[in-house]
């Protein structure tokens, strides 16, 4: 698996596009430096991985926009050693993006296909995971409480479930909507109480419930 001088050279390109936002933490951007998205790509698309766009990955879901990536991480503020629940591996490049903050990753898909591929994928990276196939609106109880949670799907509604495994002080961030999604970060008060903020418009693939085995 290739990570050449030049595909370091457009990373570090997509990098200084982020950082010239003056939102990101110099933490995340070097994450990001470390993980080579162009090995996440579907087949033919690998020379657009360093552009700030979504794109197309197997079972008819997408890798997010970079972008979109750095504000759900930043937004979750990851602290090394943090416990984090990720709903939707997809691709595995958040996850990997999360591992490099020194987050210890629990993450869930529930498209058989992608979870296949995405597995060793990410094994043959040096990356160690938890991953699980199956329903993200269940979540992991048994590995709860969690410091962090984050969709990266979008949801009709926030899943109980989720909100119950989430660690009183802990953050969840979720994409809600229908077509286009609100991007929400929940902080847990209290057992019963969330503080609940919006932080603008995003577009995903809808998250669903219960798990594919299409091939």
């Amino acid at each position: 698996m290739e990570d050449s001088y030049v595909h370091k050279g457009l990373r570090r390109k997509l990098v200084q596009e982020l950082t010239a936002r003056n939102l990101f933490s110099a933490e995340l951007m070097d994450a990001f430096m470390r993980v080579p998205r162009h090995l996440f790509m579907a087949k033919g698309l690998e020379k657009l991985a360093y552009k700030d766009q979504a794109l197309p990955i197997a079972s008819g879901q997408t890798i997010s926009q970079p972008f979109t990536v750095a504000f759900q991480t930043h937004l979750l503020e990851i602290s090394k050693g943090d416990k984090v629940l990720e709903i939707g591996t997809g691709s595995g490049y958040q996850t990997a993006v999360l591992l490099e903050m020194g987050a210890k990753v629990f993450s869930i898909e529930r498209q058989k296909e992608l979870f296949d591929v995405t597995q060793i994928l990410l094994a043959n990276l040096n990356y160690r995971p938890q991953l699980f196939y199956g329903d993200g609106y269940l979540g992991q109880p048994m590995y709860s409480p969690f410091d962090k949670i984050i969709i990266t799907a979008g949801a009709p509604f926030i899943p109980e479930p989720l909100k119950q495994q989430l660690k009183i002080g802990g953050r969840m961030v979720i994409p809600v909507g229908d077509k286009a999604q609100k991007m929400i970060l929940l902080v847990k008060k209290d057992e019963n109480n969330f503080e609940v903020t919006e932080h603008g418009n995003f577009q995903f693939v809808p998250l669903l419930q219960g798990k594919s085995i299409n091939k």
